[in-house]
């Protein structure tokens, strides 16, 4: 099968540099094959410094080291490549852009986060399915390597429960766990699956602490370190034994795993989170703003 031309839109991340040196340089240790960058759309948001103090160099960057082609509107993306991966580092922009490029009929992965709320991904949803239009988002966490081999073991029966702990940072205009905390999020529903009854959120000066009941009974927790301190990674208790899991430990780093998942979406169009489940994680971290606004343990209905 022939190299895919991707797309990319959004050059307001460092995913951006990462995502296009892993699938663009062969010499890459670590590089993914099936696909390479070929054009751009720098995009950035002026009121979210994260955004708007890297795209000008990040744009450079493609530029003259990758000798990706710059685009001027997100639409030529999506015209001249054959599969696109959606990279703005504002969740608030995903919305506007996925509606501007979804009637391309071209496979489309959304980089965390999906988007800011419920209503928004359930209309992201449906404009992927009335142009039939593939989608696929989620965190490189839940691919890490470790992770996913030990999930795949058939000697230690069902996950009972997970203790996931990492990193937490918060920024103004991703609310609350949009911006950090959906990473030890996603590897939680990596871990046990959806269903998610009720999450409650416990906070100290040094983290946060997300209690979640599912509704089989099955109790999930993450712990978020506010000074940054705590590696990505997971205490997986099974019917069968214990596990534990450092996601930054793995051979292949989780940025080329999930490149390895995307690229086998643009190819299949399958996504490998489904949309709905996507859906359920954008429930779960409205529930858990809420909780953490109010002390109290809040239902995802």
């Amino acid at each position: 099968m022939k190299d895919l031309k991707i797309g990319m839109i959004g050059l307001d991340t460092s995913h951006s540099i990462a995502f296009t040196r892993l699938l663009n340089d062969t010499s890459d240790p670590h590089w993914v094959e099936g696909g390479k960058v070929v054009i751009a759309y720098p995009g950035g948001s002026e009121d979210f410094e994260l955004s708007w103090s890297r795209v000008k160099g990040f744009t450079k960057e493609m530029k003259t080291r990758f000798g990706v082609k710059i685009a001027d509107s997100v639409v030529q993306v999506a015209a001249e490549s054959d599969a696109i991966l959606l990279e703005s580092a504002d969740g608030r922009k995903h919305f506007e852009q996925l509606g501007s490029i979804v009637s391309c009929q071209k496979p489309i992965f959304i980089d965390k986060p999906f988007c800011l709320s419920s209503q928004e991904a359930y209309e992201m949803q449906q404009l992927s399915l009335t142009y039939q239009t593939p989608i696929f988002s989620c965190s490189a966490l839940r691919f890490a390597q470790n992770l996913t081999q030990i999930l795949s073991q058939q000697d230690t029966g069902r996950a009972a429960g997970a203790d996931c702990f990492g990193p937490l940072e918060f920024v103004d205009t991703q609310p609350g766990y949009f911006w950090y905390g959906i990473h030890t999020i996603e590897m939680l529903f990596a871990i046990l699956g959806r269903d998610v009854h009720s999450v409650q959120v416990f906070e100290s000066e040094d983290h946060d602490f997300l209690m979640a009941r599912w509704r089989d009974g099955r109790i999930g927790t993450i712990r978020g370190d506010k000074k940054g301190k705590l590696p990505f990674c997971a205490s997986i208790h099974f019917e069968s034994g214990h596990k534990y899991v450092n996601a930054s430990q793995s051979h292949t780093p989780y940025y080329a795993s999930l490149l390895q998942q995307i690229i086998g979406f643009f190819q299949d169009h399958i996504p490998r989170v489904p949309v709905n489940e996507t859906i359920e994680i954008i429930r779960f971290i409205e529930a858990a703003n809420k909780s953490k606004s109010t002390g109290k343990a809040v239902q995802l209905g």
